[in-house]
């Protein structure tokens, strides 16, 4: 039960006195270690947010110049007392919040405080560590009363003193109590729609027969069971939360409701009239024993029965996911022609059957995934089972075949995951007079279909155009080791469209994988396969997230920032690659590109020697050694040659000096020229 606070106004804040911000009619005081109510703020303050104090005592002089204060807010203070005439001077105030303070120290004099307020009609009392005793003294007087919350308290019981007075309550929040027993504690609430008793220790639910309740959450107790009172008249109930619970069979609702939200998640729930072992329950009952105080009562339910004799014709979403349910009774469905959403993952369904016997025609989403599905049946002709299905997610089965045109007439189909089941996708179409092919899925034609998932599905080496007719925009091909072995020619009608392809451990090499036909992606996850050199083909594609993690990658073109690719790329997952510690430059000119965010960055790690480093923080003894490695070899055989030739030209001129004059008589001799000396 959450209350806004704020005015929603667009507007500057303005500084007042005691550091608060005023705008409009609001002051905001929120977290300004203030220990009293500043009492020179102005006058025409509507809402007071006080929140994140150090407030101990609201004293009768806190509020006495702000006579027009309609909301207030003191949650988060060290709240103890509240003086009896504190709001004798705002008594149009309408909204208060007392949340997260000690108000159990002095709760009858706070009590006395809050009587004095004629038009409140929202107040929050959680986490003060209130008993039930104390909340009943404290709204004893607050017949204006809307909404309450109490929750994050110390209430263990509930009975009809509780309550009493609240005529005008629509909403009230009992979350995160240790609430074991409810005594006829709402009977007399006649106007409450809105009831939330989450996270409490509620063994059941008997006799349910709040009329007028329109949302019921008691998601998170210790329920077994939920039985609704026998009666014919109409209830309000819209939403009902029975998750995380304990129970053992389908709720006994009511016969007449307009519920159209059943949430049964996480339960131990199952249907019993047929075992597993052959035995049945069928003929079983159970007597409940009512013991009222002289009065006792004895109700025989046969709990096990698999007629539904509640009116679900309006339900829309049915959550039953993590149950044990291993089968759904004939007809169970066929009282709920306008399901939209229907939720049975994770239980142990070993078949599910579509037939006209069930009208699934509105259905948009239907999850079946992490069951035990051996088998998806549907009749022959059956043309209207599915035709408003949207989404279908059939996840990690033991699935080998679906039935043949199941997507034949779902007209709608957008979303299909078969990932971790053992199918094989047609290759290409039948051919009359030909042996027959292994089971496979056709998923050829399907024109409304964008999103599939094929990961762990133990494909083998796609071939005959398995997505003609399509136009999927999203494609996970993960975990198959063999679907891509001869390259990327089964994906080339899917390359206009495609945008997001997931090939994660798919055992492609650089070799063969060339994505320049799919300029459409904008997605690409190429980890955990064997890739020796960054694809080059890569460079030509506008991708704005790009996974290379996990391959065998000793660098990252430098020169990729300059390309298509590095203009567009917005994230990039590098990590678990061999990289060369001493051939780094691509690391740094990364970190320069502006708005690309390497998510990974702390993982990715360079060898050297034998050594993992870290790149962001090599030793330096490991740059000079790589400055030699790296160094230009032909400068490097020049500096070492220059002081050669240096030395050999001074040996020959000191050597020519001294011949000099032999030289030029032996020169003279021989040529029989005569020169003065």
């Amino acid at each position: 039960l959450a209350v806004g606070w704020g005015s929603g106004a667009v507007a500057a804040w303005a500084t007042s006195s005691g550091g608060c911000e005023h705008v409009q009619s609001t002051t905001d005081c929120t977290g300004r270690w203030l220990s009293s109510v500043p009492g020179n703020l102005r006058g025409d303050t509507e809402e007071l947010l006080l929140d994140d104090n150090t407030i101990q005592v609201l004293g009768n002089a806190s509020l006495l110049s702000y006579h027009q204060l309609r909301r207030l807010s003191l949650t988060k203070n060290r709240l103890e007392l509240i003086e009896p005439g504190t709001f004798l001077s705002s008594q149009g105030l309408h909204m208060l919040s007392l949340a997260d303070n000690l108000l159990f120290t002095n709760y009858s004099l706070t009590a006395a405080a809050l009587s004095a307020l004629p038009a409140l009609r929202m107040l929050d009392l959680a986490g003060n560590r209130l008993t039930e005793d104390m909340v009943s003294v404290l709204v004893w007087n607050l017949s204006s009363l809307e909404s309450l919350s109490v929750a994050r308290n110390i209430i263990m019981r509930l009975d009809s003193s509780v309550f009493t007075n609240l005529t005008r309550l629509l909403e009230l929040n009992l979350e995160k109590n240790y609430i074991f027993e409810i005594d006829q504690a709402f009977e007399g609430l006649q106007r409450l729609q809105r009831l939330n008793v989450a996270y409490n220790y509620l063994p059941c639910v008997v006799e349910f027969g709040l009329t007028q309740l329109r949302v019921l959450n008691v998601s998170n107790n210790v329920i077994e069971w939920f039985l609704a009172l026998e009666s014919d008249d109409l209830f309000e109930l819209e939403v009902l939360d029975l998750s995380h619970n304990h129970l053992l069979f389908f709720p006994v609702l009511p016969r007449q409701s307009k519920l159209h939200s059943l949430l049964l998640k996480d339960n131990e729930m199952s249907f019993y009239q047929r075992l597993p072992n052959g035995t049945s329950l069928a003929d079983v009952t159970v007597q409940f024993l009512f013991i009222d105080g002289n009065s006792t009562n004895i109700t025989t339910v046969s709990l096990w029965d698999e007629i539904c004799h509640s009116n679900l014709s309006s339900l829309r979403l049915l959550d039953m996911s993590q149950n044990q349910v291993w089968y759904l009774p004939e007809g169970f469905l066929a009282q709920m022609p306008a399901l939209t959403h229907l939720k049975l993952n994770q239980n142990c369904l070993e078949t599910f059957h579509l037939s006209e016997g069930d009208p699934l025609a509105m259905l948009t989403e239907l999850d079946l995934s992490q069951n035990q599905l051996v088998e998806l049946g549907a009749e022959v002709g059956a043309g209207d089972i599915l035709p408003n299905l949207q989404l279908f997610n059939l996840s990690t089965n033991r699935l080998r075949v679906l039935p043949p045109g199941v997507f034949a007439y779902t007209r709608k189909i957008t979303t299909v995951d078969l990932s971790r089941n053992r199918v094989d996708l047609c290759p290409q179409p039948a051919v009359a007079g030909k042996v027959e092919s292994p089971p496979c899925v056709d998923m050829r034609g399907v024109e409304t279909l964008t999103h599939l998932s094929l990961a762990g599905c133990g494909l083998r080496g796609l071939g005959g155009h398995p997505f003609q007719g399509t136009s999927l925009m999203h494609l996970d091909l993960s975990d198959n080791h063999q679907a891509l072995s001869r390259g990327l020619e089964s994906l080339q009608d899917l390359a206009l469209t495609l945008q997001v392809l997931f090939l994660r451990n798919t055992n492609l090499s650089s070799t063969t994988v060339d994505f320049s036909a799919f300029t459409s992606l904008v997605r690409l996850d190429l980890s955990g396969n064997s890739l020796t050199v960054f694809p080059t083909s890569l460079g030509m594609l506008k991708l704005r997230s790009l996974d290379l993690r996990d391959n065998c990658l000793p660098d990252f073109p430098s020169d990729v920032t300059r390309t298509p690719l590095g203009k567009s790329l917005r994230e990039v997952y590098l990590s678990q690659n061999p990289y060369n510690c001493c051939t780094l430059g691509w690391w740094d000119a990364l970190q320069q590109v502006k708005g690309l965010h390497i998510r990974d960055r702390q993982e990715v790690t360079c060898s050297y020697a034998s050594r993992t480093l870290n790149p962001r923080a090599l030793p330096e003894p490991v740059l000079w050694s790589c400055r030699w490695q790296t160094a230009d070899l032909a400068l490097l055989y020049l500096v070492l040659a220059l002081p050669t030739c240096l030395t050999l030209l001074v040996a020959f001129a000191v050597v020519f000096l001294m011949l000099k004059q032999k030289l030029l008589k032996m020169v003279k001799s021989r040529c029989g020229v005569s020169s003065p000396y």
